[in-house]
């Protein structure tokens, strides 16, 4: 193994941390205090197969320095890491060409697990050249579609055909050691009536709102457990005040 990879992040025992687990992986490591020194050391990236960049940081905070790595590698994987993460902030990196969130403070095998898990999907990218859909963007469609999220795991949507109940959404769930695992996400009619009732509208149950719901369920499980749902099921039950403004003015 002779990947390099480049860790920025302002808090040495951090570092430390991260670089003595992924020496101990094989990997070369190159470390940088503050998003100004990770630039600099990356360059035109040339000599960097991934980058574990921290979000909060002094000067430059790390989606500023994303949008920068991007610019100068495009091919670049970057893996976020943060302990200040939402969704949200998950969606604007993913925009920006993140390929992982993992949580701080963090153990060795997720980062070990997250970094493999960002090269592999660059060898098999560059390998089949197919596009990857960030997770706020990813559309319904007749093709598994592969959602990077976070702690190293992907969601796959499946096909169409496959959702025969209208309140169900079954994902696959890829682990960072290439394991499956089938999720089924049960959307509640009570969640159904509440967002009919309260923006004056019916969205059905076969609304890629719902899917797009569905999956950022499945999502926030994953960031918040690091794990897959131990009975392969969750159920939506529930949605925030902000999603029924998003419902108010959904289209399919």
């Amino acid at each position: 193994m002779n990947e390099r990879i480049l860790i920025i992040d302002d808090e040495d025992h951090i570092r430390r941390m991260m670089r003595i687990t992924l020496e101990s992986a094989g990997y070369s490591v190159g470390e940088a205090n503050d998003g100004y020194e990770g630039l600099e050391l990356f360059g035109q990236g040339s000599n960097w197969d991934a980058v574990v960049l921290d979000q909060r940081m002094p000067g430059i905070e790390g989606l500023e320095v994303l949008q920068r790595l991007k610019h100068a590698d495009s091919e670049v994987r970057v893996i976020m890491a943060t302990a200040y993460a939402s969704i949200e902030l998950a969606v604007d990196a993913m925009k920006l060409g993140a390929s992982d969130f993992v949580r701080k403070p963090m153990t060795p095998e997720v980062l070990r697990n997250a970094v493999s898990a960002a090269l592999q999907k660059q060898k098999a990218k560059r390998s089949d050249a197919r596009p990857e859909i960030g997770l706020a963007t990813a559309p319904v469609t007749a093709r598994p579609v592969e959602t990077i999220t976070m702690n190293g795991f992907s969601i796959l949507d499946p096909e169409v055909d496959e959702w025969r109940v209208p309140e169900q959404r079954r994902f696959t769930v890829v682990s960072p050691s290439g394991t499956r695992h089938d999720i089924l996400v049960q959307i509640d009619e009570a969640v159904l009536g509440y967002v009919e009732r309260i923006t004056r509208r019916r969205l059905s149950a076969e609304s890629s709102f719902w899917t797009e719901q569905a999956r950022r369920l499945l999502a926030d499980y994953l960031w918040n457990e690091g794990e897959v749902p131990p009975t392969r099921k969750l159920t939506l039950s529930e949605i925030g005040r902000d999603k029924l403004l998003i419902a108010e003015r959904w289209k399919e």
